[in-house]
């Protein structure tokens, strides 16, 4: 009977045999069509669908399909991040770790310009007798507008932003500390060029000194016999004696159209101070010439107003003339600059 109600249907499969209540129950599923085992006749019966119902259990099955669609992108979307994500967070973290090491690093440039700051201020420009920098000019920061309106809004605004802060003011602190040594690299220069110009020697070597005529302060004047003030240092030499210059300079003068002095020669050395030798004999140099410490100038006479050959020499100070035994460090041993001190000090009469 079985065999003859399906010799002409395609049974695709048994989906169960139920049982309950004493009665046996089966369920045959075929392509859209379904079938009943009913145990009284001992047959199938196709199961009547009605549309009501398959309408209802298709709206039920989109909603349920839906919600569970929902429910498993709200939790993938929590829970488990997409490839993009992913790579995106891998950005992110390396992101950090970058700044983590720019921020040591700044750090380690910080520690080495505080040390040069330091330096700056408490050797180079101590030496050099300049102000050193304010502390407040060195770690000023920025006013005005808000530099950082740009950075803001965003997870990471906070970290960005400090850093951002932290090297330009450390660009800041760079730039300033590189002005103030290319402030001291001038004054090096300038020192070293001081050291080199500034009368530093005495003019006559000892070896051709008859001896320490007069020195600087009040002296007679050998031809009125008055006290007066004597402005330079005499040296008895024998005529012709040669006449070096005492520092790096410019001959601004070789003449003697300078009442008193005869033959003399004027030295600038820039920075304020010039020397002056008078009572020449005789120039070797001529107006405008550069000569260097220890250069032949000229040679010892006795022109102008003098009793007798000797150089008279001078040291002016920013046009005021100051005392020439302050300048032969360079080339007399503490004996002899000792000698020369108490010789100095002789209130004897001038020979001009």
């Amino acid at each position: 009977m079985v065999k003859n109600q399906f010799s002409s249907k395609q049974f695709l499969y048994l989906l169960g045999i139920c049982a309950g209540s004493g009665k046996f129950s089966a369920f045959w599923i075929m392509s859209k069509v379904k079938y009943h085992y009913d145990p009284e006749s001992l047959s199938f019966k196709r199961v009547e669908r009605q549309k009501g119902k398959t309408v209802g259990y298709g709206i039920m099955f989109v909603l349920a399909a839906l919600l569970a669609g929902l429910f498993i992108n709200f939790i993938a979307g929590k829970y488990v991040a997409t490839p993009r994500e992913k790579a995106l967070s891998r950005e992110l973290a390396n992101m950090k770790l970058q700044f983590e090491i720019i921020n040591k690093k700044m750090a380690q440039a910080e520690e080495v310009l505080s040390d040069i700051e330091s330096r700056d201020n408490n050797l180079y420009r101590h030496y050099f007798e300049t102000n050193p920098i304010p502390e407040e000019q060195r770690r000023a920061g920025f006013g005005g507008v808000n530099r950082y309106k740009d950075l803001e809004g965003y997870d990471n605004s906070e970290l960005i932003i400090a850093s951002q802060k932290r090297l330009d003011i450390l660009q800041k602190q760079i730039v300033v500390q590189s002005k103030s040594l290319d402030e001291i690299v001038k004054l090096a220069e300038d020192q070293e060029k001081l050291l080199a110009s500034i009368p530093a020697i005495q003019p006559v070597n000892n070896k051709d000194l008859s001896h320490m005529a007069s020195g600087y302060g009040y002296r007679s004047d050998p031809y009125t016999k008055i006290t007066k003030f004597h402005y330079g240092m005499d040296f008895t030499a024998p005529k012709n004696t040669p006449v070096y210059a005492s520092g790096d300079g410019v001959v601004v003068r070789a003449d003697s159209k300078s009442s008193g002095y005869g033959n003399h020669i004027r030295i600038d050395h820039g920075f304020g101070y010039v020397s002056l030798y008078a009572h020449l004999n005789k120039y070797n140099v001529q107006v405008n010439q550069r000569v260097k410490r220890g250069d032949l100038i000229g040679y010892v006479g006795s022109t102008g107003r003098s009793k007798a050959p000797h150089l008279h020499y001078e040291i002016f100070k920013d046009n005021e003339r100051i005392n020439p035994v302050n300048f032969y460090y360079g080339n007399l041993t503490p004996e002899e600059y000792y000698e020369l001190l108490l010789n100095a000090s002789i209130q004897n009469i001038s020979l001009d």
